[in-house]
């Protein structure tokens, strides 16, 4: 007889939350050291994927006016930019929840392999391609092939407890912000190296033919030396359903295999295996995945403004800075934001709570967007002067804060899942829709802002307005987050 996979968890979902507050023990439980062997290898592996996204940030402005796609309209640069971020999202997004699943099948690591070859393999393409053509085919190819994101996660919840996993999740972003800084000063400092070091790189013909190879060759190295790490050191942490040679279309059959021969054991059940797609479908895991994707709508809606109006003349409503500066206010932010993450996202979780905690975060995206418009009329008035990088510093620390809400919306998609064999479903069906949402928002902020330039609506300040909707977006998301994360699933 069928089982209902919330028959034997229901009044723990009620009832049990994962992270008990201190008026619901009598005594604070010992907090469980972190795995750091293994923790330490999923953070380096989980660097690759922002830095691969982000490498191309200070470069992209000029890259895009370099191969002559916009035939000298500088007001349609952001457009192309933007549909370049747009692409890896978009082509992750179609197959994010693939790999997830796949991976509660045949293990997380068999999958965190692929991904760390494929971000390899497409960024090595990227630097070799010539045509507007094939950098969008290899901006594909590194979305497509990338599964990491989702199981990365999964991982992350497997190898926690209630005791240590906010502390856990307070270094997934920091993992993601050093990508995220490391991405665009590579990028910044190693673009077209034979004309800025010309002493080192000028009698280069090669790096004079792909200007942009080298900046690549960086995270695509790196990904490729994480491969190794991954398969010599790292340990599988979940069960496989099924060998991985099962999959292989030239491996005949001969016998059926041994675990459709046994009866399960008396104490196995349905929570064992994973759940069907449809019973992903629920309140919980819903409102987590709504508050994930909100807030990476928010964020790369802005990640992908910012080089933009860093780099848009101050006549046209930017601040007219060069890929140099770009990346290292970039780099700064990134910076920040993992400084940031380990000191005081524990210690503001506990005092605020996850979901105030995660308002607070979302509410610092409004004054981060209007200091764009203050910026450029400053510097229209007073050029690039100090109290212009007094604003910048401002802009970092508020884009620092919002990144709280990250950790906190990994924490209820963790809790959200219907047991734990159906982790990486879970994490890849939220990293579909965020992925969507990663893809829509470069879109859909760097159109507003060519449209904003080229037809000066509310004064070239429409794309501001359509990033503060965005906000508002995501708030209602938030707000149906429930006051304390607890577990859906049977531990």
């Amino acid at each position: 007889m069928p089982i209902s996979p919330d028959h034997t968890s229901q009044q723990l979902n009620e009832e049990t939350p994962l992270l008990e507050s201190r008026g619901n023990v009598p005594a604070k439980k010992p907090q469980t050291p972190l795995p750091w062997r293994q923790f330490s290898m999923l953070l380096v592996s989980q660097i690759a994927e922002p830095m691969t996204s982000q490498v191309i940030s200070p470069f992209a402005p000029q890259l895009i006016r370099d191969i002559g796609i916009t035939h000298g309209d500088e007001a349609l640069v952001s457009f192309y930019v933007g549909l370049l971020h747009s692409l890896f999202f978009a082509t992750e997004a179609l197959t994010i929840f693939h790999w997830s699943r796949l991976s509660d099948y045949i293990g997380r690591k068999p999958v965190l392999l692929i991904g760390l070859f494929g971000l390899s393999f497409s960024m090595f393409c990227f630097g070799l391609s010539k045509t507007f053509w094939s950098f969008v085919i290899s901006r594909c190819l590194t979305g497509a092939l990338n599964g990491n994101i989702g199981v990365m996660k999964s991982v992350t919840a497997e190898i926690t407890d209630s005791t240590n996993m906010a502390r856990a999740w307070a270094f997934v972003p920091v993992a993601w912000s050093t990508g995220a800084t490391l991405g665009p000063f590579i990028g910044g400092g190693l673009a077209r190296p034979a004309d800025r070091f010309p002493n080192i790189f000028g009698g280069s013909e090669f790096l004079k033919k792909y200007p942009y190879f080298l900046p690549c060759a960086v995270p695509a190295t790196v990904s490729a030396l994480t491969w190794i790490v991954i398969f010599l050191y790292f340990k599988e942490t979940t069960t496989p359903q099924i060998n991985i040679s099962q999959l292989l279309p030239w491996k005949k059959r001969k016998t059926v295999p041994l675990a459709a021969l046994e009866p399960l054991p008396e104490s196995s059940s349905i929570s064992d295996k994973p759940v069907p797609i449809r019973a992903l479908f629920v309140r919980p895991v819903l409102i987590a995945t709504g508050s994930y994707a909100g807030i990476a709508l928010v964020d790369i809606a802005f990640r992908t403004v910012q080089p933009v109006f860093y780099a848009t003349p101050i006549s046209l409503g930017g601040l007219g800075l060069d890929t140099p500066t770009i990346g290292t206010i970039l780099a700064i932010q990134g910076t920040a934001i993992g400084v940031m993450q380990p000191l005081a996202f524990s210690r503001l979780h506990d005092i605020m709570g996850a979901k105030n905690l995660w308002l607070f975060a979302l509410m610092c995206a409004l004054p981060m967007i209007a200091l764009f418009p203050a910026l450029n009329t400053l510097a229209r008035f007073s050029g690039i002067v100090q109290n212009v990088w007094y604003l910048v510093a401002l802009q970092l620390v508020l884009m620092s804060c919002i990144n709280f809400a990250y950790a906190v919306s990994f924490m209820y998609i963790a809790a959200a899942s219907p047991n734990r064999a159906s982790m990486g479903a879970t994490n890849g069906f939220a990293q579909v829709v965020v992925s969507v949402m990663r893809a829509v928002g470069p879109a859909v902020a760097n159109s507003a802002f060519s449209i904003s330039i080229e037809r000066q609506y509310l004064g070239g300040n429409m794309v501001y307005c359509v990033m503060a909707g965005m906000v508002w977006v995501a708030m209602g998301a938030g707000i149906l987050l429930p006051r304390a994360v607890r577990n859906n699933y049977v531990a």
